[in-house]
């Protein structure tokens, strides 16, 4: 049918396909009649009228500029096969010169628990602090739970259309709970691994001890979860030794990384960073898989403090997780990346009854460290890209390009954006996200 000859009906299909974030196997091949499989069913497809950045434009010894030029990607198999030089006559799908990125990658959510696709909620007034929100938790669980995998999956979607096509979530391991919210989960991703992957932290949020959390812990480390969790030891166990030694010990026991909420920001929260580095450094299989989100504690501390912590957790390869809170804590986040502590972020929450500001993008925290912290010229806001995509940019710090290569994986957005500082400047439009070479939309 012609453009000419295309009827409103089928116009309104067409269009709603075409922004629909479509995510299983057969829709993907219904959206994306230009992907073809071949004899073998392999997946194969070109992009043609690709933008990549080529290098850095200088002024003196200033970069004030990024190179691009467009180009033919030929996917296969999940993978990048080739780049090509742009070949308009090419049998190819038309990116309309949108510039290519690695698609951004959510460090900390919790896809378990959200109202997201349901009717608007806004939070309610807290009361008594974390324990309080347990406590909220234990009565709106049981009927959250009924839908949970629904809602997931609509989370999932909102991730995708901007730009994200991974996320780690913390999933909730507690009394309340028992299993079903890490059941409920894996059924919404492996509904959704055609355009998505996650990787899974098993989280106490209502305490290891405090609700006896512990046997149920147990049972998830072997359920194909990636992360051991934990929640502000000492303010909720009464403890940092004895929470941050079972946790350490259920890791090393299953071969799982460690992913701790650590939100206590005085002489405890700064206690138990120090003993969760002493715990690695006991045990260097942990280390590049230990990790603490938010890490509020940080950002209270003296300069020349920051300064030893960071380092320290430099050397013990603990990265910070962090949701780059401001108002009266900023995170030094500079710092950190001085003596290359890993960092990522996060939306955290979405829509639930601990928050409501999560947008869902990633490219948004990205531009928030930027502005926040200065980094404001073609540089810095190039390598801000970095934590929306969890380290991965296309050219280095130098101007070489480094992403992608053929025998990279096909995870990419296209975005509506003339270089990586634009698009972290402008939180710039993402109009397609490909997932392992699926077309997700």
């Amino acid at each position: 049918m012609s453009k000419n000859n295309l009827s409103r009906k089928d116009f309104l299909k067409t269009s709603a396909m075409a922004f629909a974030g479509i995510t299983a196997s057969r829709s993907i091949a219904m959206a994306s009649p230009f992907v073809n499989l071949d004899t073998k069913g392999n997946r194969s497809y070109k992009l043609g009228n690709v933008r990549l950045e080529t290098g850095f434009i200088y002024e003196g010894d200033e970069i004030t500029g990024t190179k691009t030029a467009l180009f033919t990607i030929e996917i296969e198999d999940g993978k990048i096969k080739n780049i090509l030089p742009n070949n308009t006559s090419a049998n190819a799908i038309d990116a309309k010169g949108l510039l290519m990125l690695p698609s951004f990658k959510d460090m900390h959510i919790h896809l378990d628990k959200t109202f997201y696709g349901g009717k608007w909620q806004a939070v309610k007034k807290r009361q008594g602090g974390v324990k309080g929100m347990i406590a909220l938790e234990q009565e709106i669980l049981p009927e959250m739970l009924k839908t949970s995998t629904q809602h997931a999956e609509k989370l999932i979607e909102l991730l995708q259309s901007k730009g994200s096509g991974f996320a780690r979530s913390h999933v909730n391991i507690e009394p309340t709970s028992k299993l079903d919210s890490l059941k409920h989960l894996q059924v919404a991703l492996e509904n959704k691994k055609n355009g998505f992957g996650a990787e899974l932290v098993a989280f106490p949020q209502h305490g290891l001890y405090y609700t006896d959390s512990v046997p149920y812990m147990k049972e998830a480390a072997k359920m194909g979860i990636d992360f051991i969790g934990g929640l502000d030891p000492y303010s909720i166990d009464g403890s940092v030794e004895k929470p941050i030694d079972f946790t350490v010990q259920l890791a090393l026991d299953h071969n799982k990384g460690i992913d701790i909420h650590l939100h206590e920001s005085g002489e405890s929260g700064l206690k138990t960073v120090e003993y969760l580095i002493s715990k690695v450094n006991e045990n260097p299989a942990l280390k590049g898989k230990t990790f603490l989100s938010h890490c509020f504690v940080l950002g209270k501390l003296e300069k020349s403090k920051q300064e030893e912590i960071a380092e320290k957790l430099g050397n013990a390869q603990i990265g910070i997780v962090s949701t780059i809170p401001f108002g009266g804590l900023i995170m030094p986040i500079p710092t950190l990346l001085k003596y290359n502590v890993d960092v990522a972020t996060g939306n955290d929450s979405i829509i639930d009854h601990w928050n409501t500001w999560g947008s869902g993008s990633v490219l948004e925290k990205a531009k928030l460290m930027a502005q926040l912290y200065g980094y404001s010229t073609e540089f810095g806001l190039s390598r801000s890209l970095k934590l929306a995509t969890h380290s991965i940019v296309p050219l280095d710090d130098k101007g070489n390009q480094q992403w992608p290569k053929p025998g990279d994986q096909a995870n990419l957005v296209l975005v509506d954006a003339s270089c990586s500082a634009e698009a972290v400047s402008r939180i710039s439009p993402v109009k397609s996200l490909i997932h392992n070479g699926n077309v997700v939309y």
